[in-house]
């Protein structure tokens, strides 16, 4: 990265149409698929076969883990996506992190196009998920390797176009992580670095792995203050461990909003709803820790859009926000977990 290139994005936002000034974002969701295809690659031909379509009549049953479905994995509908992101729009939302990474089928101009016809500002994300969905030849590249081809995709473009990424993740990791995923974090590290981006990682399902991610990154040599760790609603449920998290420096997301049920078909937790998120992230905010705290719904599923019977991306603006400010969250502290921690996490340093 040229210092001519490094400075002409210094203070800016990345934006798949261009580079904006932060204060444009507004209120942000910072985690969240557009265009997504989770499904293992192990199943992909079982999903191009799948017939069962996702309605009204049996999105609950899917939901619950009763009805297979692998098209439900499967976010692929621009036409949809470009209505759920304008009834975001419509309740006060106004930029959206889209954080579909290598083997996720990431669709740069798929987004591009999203943007253009809502409005919206979509911020793209780079690097790689979980090793289950690694390409094969992953296998022999370096930490230098995948840093510069993280390096690459958010200062020339990324998965073969000239649409550049604006933040490193989710960076997928497992419990117990594998040398790969390894290599990868301390790729996007290397990224983070040389292109004053943030990174954000999706940690394993396992309550002690949060803390294991920071304490290794802290181990070497970097800071944690630009370093995301999602999901944090479904992998810590006590305070002891959130608040040694909190005390790390990391900037901590809780991203599963709109998730009310208790059941959760990845691993056999008890998931929190809405209002056991809301108790956290004041928990957080009580002991000084606001500048640290994001919200959002990591939606990437189909159940979980509006149009088959979901919350969508609007969940956080219409119900979310004036819950928080029925019970005693002040707008400033609002404005800072929606408005302020996204412009500065999205802003390039």
């Amino acid at each position: 990265m040229t210092a001519e290139s490094h400075e002409s994005r210094k203070g800016k936002v990345q934006t798949v149409l261009g580079l904006i000034d932060p204060s444009e974002l507004g209120a942000t969701l910072m985690h969240e698929h557009l265009l997504i295809d989770l499904v293992p690659p192990r199943l992909a031909e079982d999903a191009d076969h799948d017939e069962v379509e996702v309605d009204l009549c049996n999105c609950w049953k899917i939901t619950y883990g009763q009805q297979p479905s692998l098209k439900n994995y499967r976010l692929d509908q621009i036409d949809v996506a470009i209505e759920e992101v304008e009834e975001m729009i419509g309740v006060g939302g106004r930029s959206i992190v889209d954080l579909t990474t290598g083997g996720l089928k990431p669709n740069p101009e798929g987004l591009a196009t999203i943007a253009r016809s809502t409005g919206a500002h979509i911020v793209m994300g780079c690097g790689h998920y979980v090793h289950e969905f690694h390409l094969p030849s992953n296998s022999v590249k370096t930490v230098e390797d995948f840093a510069s081809e993280m390096v690459g995709q958010l200062t020339e473009g990324a998965w073969g176009t000239s649409i550049r990424a604006g933040i490193i993740g989710e960076i997928g990791c497992q419990a117990p992580w594998t040398d790969q995923e390894k290599r990868v974090v301390r790729g996007a590290l290397i990224a983070q670095q040389e292109t004053g981006a943030s990174v954000n990682i999706h940690p394993g399902r396992d309550p002690d792995q949060p803390q294991e991610l920071v304490d290794a990154i802290r181990q070497l040599g970097y800071s944690t203050e630009r370093v995301i760790i999602s999901h944090i609603d479904r992998t810590i449920f006590d305070d002891d461990r959130l608040f040694k998290l909190a005390d790390s420096g990391c900037v901590i997301e809780f991203d599963l909003f709109g998730w009310e049920q208790s059941a959760y078909p990845m691993s056999d937790i008890d998931m929190p709803n809405d209002a056991g998120r809301l108790r956290m992230v004041r928990a957080l905010l009580d002991r000084g820790h606001g500048e640290q705290v994001l919200i959002s719904h990591d939606i990437c599923t189909r159940t979980r859009l509006g149009r088959y019977g979901g919350h969508g991306y609007q969940h956080i603006f219409a119900n979310i926000v004036p819950r928080m400010l029925r019970r005693a969250f002040t707008h400033a502290e609002v404005n800072q977990i929606l408005v302020e921690n996204p412009a500065r996490l999205l802003t390039f340093i």
